[in-house]
């Protein structure tokens, strides 16, 4: 299978386990706390709110143009501490446990 049709197949999983755990939002953040510069924008975005506004996106866009993915990849100990905080994530760590192991170095 072509990289980036798995990573968009990946992106489509994702974005329904943050639907169906109830964690996917209609209204964007404010613009300050999308532009935070911390890891994760940890001091201004849940987890599920970095997900869905920031690397969504921005997994889309890299998809959409065919740029280089990411192969330094490990967002799984982010989610699996927030999920600790916020007990839905819990049911997205499965697809976010199957991008860590694709895009941390698994792409062929």
């Amino acid at each position: 299978m072509d990289p980036y049709e798995k990573t968009a197949r990946l992106m489509t999983a994702l974005e329904q386990q943050l639907r169906a755990h109830d964690l996917w939002q209609d209204e964007s953040p404010d613009e300050v706390a999308l532009t935070s510069t911390l890891p994760f924008a940890v001091d201004t975005l849940s987890c599920a709110e970095w997900l869905q506004w920031v690397f969504l996106p921005r997994m889309h866009h890299l998809v959409e143009e065919r740029l280089p993915l990411p192969t330094q990849f490990s967002i799984y100990p982010y989610a699996e501490e927030a999920a600790k905080l916020t007990p839905a994530l819990a049911g997205v760590l499965p697809v976010i446990n199957e991008l860590d192991h694709w895009l941390g170095g698994a792409i062929q």
